[in-house]
């Protein structure tokens, strides 16, 4: 039989359906998922080992949970996520405010109302997708909004005394009844209003006001909070603390592939830059490597985090000038350069938290840098290792490149408005370098070739091989005295 078609209580008794609590909804379900061998949190990538496993395990022993982890950790997805686990559909009472189970209501006018009607009492179907309610936790958050207060108008519209429940106005959680309930950022909820979740979290029941009100509330609380709150905008009082079952701690994707997978995954491109700008697999590792440098910077705030979000605005954004420049060169087609990285400084610059040093720096200044330890960072990934010290006379793979540019006759500028016949015009110049590449990285497609060849020539600025000099229209690349004998 099919349940939604199910209109009164009558019918739900004889269908023979039975209650089961939220809480023992996501543990028997989360069972049936692992046993099947599903994948219950999709879209989550790093968490596999760590995370997810004690998600799970906190799951299945019925606990709140404390989500705790620094900016960007995916912990409100995985909150959010966390409604899969839940039946398809719950049966609600109609009319009621707090989704009163028909089987075991709680409200007085649910039980009013069945009293009144019986096995004829009106239900309806409620779907998972409508049984998560979140609320960021804000300083002016009071009791009333979340808890509930007394309605005067509701009062006076029913001819009633403030002494009857029934003028209640019942505030977020109390209508959140069986469903999953977030709280973002709980250590910002003053100290008063998480000492009123004491009651909810431990014996399940609500208090409102003076009335003399038992709600045992059917609900799975996950909070999450930032480990720096602790010290700074606010605390998670202690026996709040002592009554949340599990504290999670949530990380940073732990190598590039996991990094590009999420990037890849939530960056919003439009359909015509897929089809029209080529993205080197250098390129996305390169841009995943600028976060990883955040991250270590002496010059960046690692208390505060470096979240995953600067790597997808920064995805976004070196897509959009590579675009920008396409549509003034009026090439159909193009594909990422390492100049166009100029373009996520902004992302960068947005997104991460100076120390006094790196304020002492500027922001952009801190941002450039970041792009060059990446860059040498990636390149002994690629090819040899360029040593700090080396015998004066001693013979290197570079050699040749160097030697092109000491005795170049002009010079070798990659202008940003270049079109792609002009870009790789301009590269293919340089001979010694094409014959580098081919030799260490044979199996590159064109795009990657091309984008590997200015790699090089940027990683061999960064190892004191070459000079660039960075001028409005492009950047010029010279032997590494050509800026002193230019006066540059």
């Amino acid at each position: 039989m099919n349940l939604e078609n199910i209109k009164t209580l009558g019918e739900l008794i004889k269908s023979g359906y039975k209650s089961r609590s939220i809480k023992d909804e996501l543990r028997e379900n989360l069972i049936r998922k692992i046993m099947s061998k599903e994948t219950v949190f999709k879209g989550v990538h790093g968490y596999e080992n760590t995370v997810i496993p004690e998600l799970e395990r906190a799951i299945l022993s019925k606990h709140n949970i404390n989500l705790l982890g620094l900016r960007g950790q995916a912990k409100t997805r995985l909150a959010r996520l966390m409604v899969n686990l839940l039946d398809e559909y719950i049966p609600v009472v109609e009319g009621s405010e707090i989704n009163d189970d028909p089987l075991n209501p709680i409200s007085r006018f649910a039980v009013e109302l069945i009293k009144e009607k019986g096995d004829a009492t009106p239900i309806y179907w409620l779907h998972r997708d409508e049984r998560f309610a979140e609320k960021l936790a804000t300083p002016d958050v009071t009791v009333a909004d979340i808890i509930g207060d007394v309605d005067p108008i509701k009062a006076a519209n029913l001819k009633l005394s403030y002494a009857d429940d029934r003028v209640i106005h019942y505030g977020m959680i109390p209508r959140a009844n069986r469903c999953i309930f977030v709280i973002n950022e709980l250590p910002d909820l003053q100290a008063r209003i998480q000492v009123a979740l004491f009651n909810i979290l431990q014996e399940g029941d609500i208090q409102i006001r003076g009335f003399k009100l038992r709600l045992p509330l059917d609900m799975q609380f996950v909070f999450t909070a930032n480990p720096e709150d602790y010290t700074n905008r606010g605390s998670i009082v202690t026996p709040l603390k002592d009554r949340i079952g599990s504290q999670i701690l949530t990380h940073y994707p732990a190598d590039i592939k996991t990094a590009k997978a999420i990037t890849q995954q939530e960056a919003n491109n439009t359909s015509s830059q897929k089809e029209f700008i080529t993205v080197p697999e250098l390129a996305k590792d390169l841009l995943e490597q600028i976060v990883f440098e955040a991250r270590e910077s002496e010059y960046v705030d690692a208390k505060s985090g470096v979240s995953a979000r600067l790597s997808i605005s920064a995805f976004e954004n070196l897509l959009s000038t590579a675009e920008r420049r396409a549509l003034f060169s009026g090439d159909e087609k193009t594909m990422v350069r390492l100049n166009d990285f100029d373009g996520i400084i902004p992302a960068i610059t947005g997104k991460v938290e100076l120390v006094y040093e790196g304020e002492q720096e500027g922001a952009h200044v801190v941002a450039e840098t970041l792009i060059k330890n990446a860059v040498k960072t990636l390149f002994p990934n690629y090819f040899p290792e360029i040593k700090k010290l080396e015998k004066q006379d001693a013979e290197t793979p570079y050699d040749d490149i160097i030697s092109w540019f000491f005795n170049a006759d002009e010079d070798f500028e990659l202008l940003d408005d270049f079109t792609e016949e002009q870009y790789k015009a301009e590269l293919d110049k340089v001979k010694p370098l094409d014959a580098f590449v081919k030799e260490y990285q044979p199996n590159l497609n064109e795009a990657d070739t091309y984008f590997m060849k200015e790699f090089v020539l940027w990683a061999l600025v960064e190892f004191k091989k070459l000079s660039k000099y960075r001028f409005a229209e492009g950047t010029q690349f010279k032997d590494p005295y050509g800026n002193f004998i230019s006066g540059l």
